[in-house]
């Protein structure tokens, strides 16, 4: 796990601009940078040591190729031994660049991982790819003679590249659907890689007035957007037009057989998700996907694996330590929890809000950052859940979808109520349901399984685990999310996903035979952080700023703005308008997170 940042085609002042984009999120690795020339290019890495600590630093070179990445390559050692590599490191990307030189592009297909790098070839051709799910972040933008890139938009403050005002249609698609636009940053003219997509570094012709050619990129593959491979279709998890992928199960076959796979798969992506030289660990909640990841790991460690959970100290809060303690104590965890109260909701919320550059409103941003703090000096590594819900059929939404209208049914998408916004979020919601659209051949669950894994799923929840675990060091794993695990979770017969008010049921079906303390088929109690209840005391001194806040007023009614706030009733709507109001102050006004805070709440 690691900080990225290059500037491709630029002149003598590409050292100094890759310097000072690298310098910005340094946080992402706080074990060193380097920096080098690699013909017209420049690559800054700021690293995080997590595999082959002496020998892993980047930029890396071998096979006349040259690579700088985020992440994990977690298939790496059995790429080395099916092909027959000579590695002269035992870094998990030099791999990648041997089976680069024998087949060019193909490589990239066979990766098990999550990852965004740019790899430089010896056969002279520069590529930018992001992993299938979008786990790791990338952005990228154009100057006038280069392409510049970094793991953060962050990177390019203080560049040609910023600009001081925040996009309106972003900033309603992040007060509506609690996150911005997927593609493209809030507040900069950054762009976002796609999930999947693999991108080509090439040059237009020029002209007398330009100066000549100038470097663009051409995407050659993106894993929402079904576009081909110039060469060879890969072999992607969201490629699910590819019906020869597909795995059925026929009502002749037993139910054990679908949970004895499920059973390998887990465990296989579980033990990969683990590799590392530095000590790892999980994050703990009261729900089936982090105690399914626990049995795993509890299965494949002999030492007790330590693991953290957060409680909120509030009166009526959804605690779920009890549930935690239970799997803990029958898994032989070594339990840490951590409680969560008003006092660390004023002091947490200034500095996450600096932490997510690119943001979104979930409050589940808060917890995700007491936990990294209480588990930043014992672990570095920590695997959690994400991707359980959306590949396995677990949220409610899902199983709305698939009722008649007449018995409560209604689309799996999401239901706005922003009644501060000017338009109400409707143009929100519009963008969303285009960039939604899934392909054809899909079930009515699939289709919404797979409009969250390309919205949701890279633009709210991965995106929260990464900056919040980042900003202390730590790197986030995602074993749902193999490509393995995933091919088949999703493409499962609905009956193995949903019955009856149950989602996730083969997940919990496994559960109930390698971990009955989890109470799989329990009545899922739902997450909530009890934010409304700690902003309500503060309400009204909050009302004034907010309601003549210069961001807010962008796309925001602000009468209403005011009656949230001074009077009861709008409890719901505070916290993504505050939260919204401290983000600007930070990453528009050019605040330090405690004057952020200070501007809206003077007397806190």
């Amino acid at each position: 796990m690691c900080g990225i940042a290059g500037v491709l085609g630029g002149g003598p002042e590409a050292e100094a601009q890759a310097a000072a984009m690298i310098e910005k999120i340094k946080h992402r690795g706080p074990n060193g940078v380097r920096i080098e020339r690699v013909g017209d290019a420049v690559l800054a890495h700021a690293r995080l040591s997590i595999i082959d600590l002496e020998g892993g630093w980047q930029p890396l070179h071998a096979a006349g190729s040259t690579v700088i990445g985020n992440g994990e390559i977690y298939n790496y050692l059995e790429l080395i031994e099916e092909h027959g590599l000579e590695c002269a490191t035992g870094s998990d990307f030099e791999p990648l660049l041997h089976l680069y030189a024998r087949e060019g592009e193909k490589a990239f297909a066979r990766l098990r991982g999550m990852y965004a790098f740019c790899l430089i070839g010896g056969d002279g051709r520069t590529w930018l790819v992001r992993d299938p799910f979008g786990i790791k972040p990338l952005y990228y933008e154009y100057t006038a003679s280069s392409v510049v890139f970094a793991s953060e938009a962050r990177a390019f403050i203080d560049t040609p590249l910023a600009s001081p005002a925040v996009d309106p249609w972003c900033a309603e698609e992040l007060l509506s659907l609690g996150y911005g636009h997927v593609f493209g940053d809030i507040r900069l003219r950054a762009q976002k890689f796609s999930p999947g997509e693999v991108s080509e570094l090439l040059n237009s012709p020029g002209n007398a007035n330009d100066g000549g050619c100038k470097p663009y990129l051409q995407c050659v593959y993106s894993a929402t957007t079904f576009n081909t491979w110039t060469a060879e279709r890969p072999r992607l998890v969201l490629d699910l037009v590819d019906q020869q992928r597909l795995i059925r199960w026929e009502d002749k076959h037993r139910t054990d057989e679908p949970i004895d796979a499920l059973d390998a798969l887990l465990e296989d992506s579980v033990r990969m998700h683990q590799r590392s030289d530095v000590p790892y660990g999980l994050f703990l909640s009261g729900g089936i996907d982090s105690a399914a990841i626990a049995t795993l790991m509890a299965r494949l460690n002999e030492r007790p694996v330590t693991a953290y959970t957060c409680g909120f100290d509030a009166p009526g809060a959804r605690d779920e330590r009890a549930a935690a303690e239970r799997v803990a104590r029958a898994l032989n965890l070594d339990w840490r929890e951590t409680t969560f109260g008003e006092e660390d909701f004023w002091r947490i919320l200034p500095q996450v809000a600096w932490a997510l550059d690119d943001p979104t409103t979930d409050y589940a941003i808060l917890p995700t950052w007491k936990l990294a703090e209480a588990a930043k000096d014992t672990l570095t590594v920590i695997l959690t859940g994400e991707g359980g819900d959306e590949l396995f059929g677990g949220y409610g939404r899902y199983r709305r979808a698939l009722r008649p209208k007449l018995l409560g049914g209604r689309p799996a998408e999401p239901q706005v109520d922003a009644p501060f916004l000017k338009d109400g979020g409707a143009g929100a919601l519009d963008r969303w349901r285009e960039a939604a659209t899934p392909p054809p051949g899909l079930t009515r669950l699939q289709q919404a399984q797979w409009a969250d894994i390309a919205t949701w799923l890279p633009g709210d929840l991965l995106l929260k685990l990464d900056r919040c675990l980042m900003a202390h060091g730590l790197e986030g794993r995602t074993p749902f999310l193999d490509r393995e695990v995933a091919a088949f979770a999703f493409n499962l017969p609905d009956r193995l996903k949903i019955r009856g008010r149950h989602g996730k049921w083969i997940l919990r079906k496994w559960l109930e035979r390698h971990c009955p303390a989890a109470d799989p088929w329990g009545r899922k109690q739902g997450f909530t952080v009890p934010v409304a209840a700690w902003i309500a005391p503060r309400a009204p001194d909050l009302a004034p700023a907010m309601a003549s806040h210069e961001g807010l007023a962008q796309v925001c009614d602000m009468e209403v703005v005011h009656t949230i706030f001074a009077r009861d009733g709008g409890e719901k709507h505070r916290w993504p308008l505050l939260f919204y109001a401290v983000w600007w102050n930070i990453h528009v006004g050019g605040m330090e997170p405690a004057d952020a805070l200070a501007a809206v709440l003077p007397n806190r």
